[in-house]
């Protein structure tokens, strides 16, 4: 059986854990399979994944700055895809053929559903801070779940309005736009508030929103996840938020993506997240 190959493209891309995680499960589940980094710029993209398609790639993760791209490149999408009008995950069909799926939304209710439980926002209030592609995955996992109201807050509410737009005829919850400036009353009740920012991450300033108008009760998730502990939730921990890292939504949206290249379904484990927590410890 010749070797399975797959990889996740993006730019930059050396920052990756997603290698680390599909050769972790390649070794795990005993396939003869490779899972390599790509890292290629917005002018070369389609052409490098016609390039990689013809080369036998099974398919590829998709990653900052082109998941829109994606799903314009693809043939067929599927629900998800659709509705966040952008792609995660690309499989390369007979014929030439390009299947655009999203497992972001998927990835982050995942990682919700098993720290929160299956029913954590049913009929709540959340408030996302960011209005781009992370932000677009929030709003349509936050409607699955049953969110009844989804505030999004930015610096640019254009933009914000711009998302609302685009997702409002597949999103069953109310959304509202808010002002940056109108943090304090739009977070009181809020049950989870989210950043969907790069803000936190390694290298970049942090998210400069207070938390004290948040109820002690709210959960508060950041998708960030190098590092593991952002400012924000080191100042949600010390004020005795349930908080909750990027690292469950990256290995929970990642499990449809290897099943599909390498036709087994893995499990996200203690034993992967010790590996990519070692991962994160190596980098420093």
């Amino acid at each position: 059986m010749s070797t399975r190959l797959a990889g996740v493209i993006g730019w930059p891309i050396a920052h990756s854990l997603s290698p680390r995680m599909h050769t972790f499960w390649l070794r795990e589940q005993g396939i003869d399979g490779a899972y390599v980094p790509l890292p290629v710029e917005r002018p070369d993209f389609a052409r490098a994944v016609m390039g990689l398609a013809r080369a036998g790639f099974a398919g590829l993760n998709v990653t900052i700055p082109h998941k829109q791209a994606a799903f314009a490149l693809a043939h067929e999408a599927d629900e998800a895809a659709r509705d966040a009008g952008a792609a995660n995950l690309l499989l390369f069909k007979e014929g030439g053929r390009i299947e655009a799926r999203n497992t972001d939304a998927l990835g982050l209710a995942a990682s919700l559903a098993s720290e929160l439980g299956p029913d954590c926002l049913r009929g709540k209030v959340v408030v996302v801070a960011g209005a781009g592609g992370a932000a677009r995955a929030a709003l349509v996992a936050f409607g699955r779940m049953g969110a009844s109201e989804i505030r999004i807050i930015a610096r640019k509410p254009e933009r914000a309005d711009a998302l609302v737009r685009s997702v409002s005829q597949r999103i069953s919850a109310q959304m509202q736009t808010v002002l940056w400036s109108d943090w304090g009353k739009t977070a009181r009740d809020a049950a989870l508030f989210v950043n969907a920012t790069s803000a936190g991450m390694a290298g970049n300033p942090r998210l400069d929103l207070s938390l004290d108008p948040l109820a002690q009760t709210a959960a508060v998730f950041d998708m960030v996840y190098n590092p593991l502990e952002t400012p924000l939730l080191k100042a949600a921990r010390t004020r005795g938020h349930r908080v909750i890292d990027g690292l469950g939504m990256l290995m929970h949206q990642a499990l449809p993506a290897f099943a599909a290249f390498y036709g087994v379904m893995p499990s996200v484990t203690p034993a992967l997240r010790a590996e990519l927590e070692k991962a994160l410890q190596d980098e420093r």
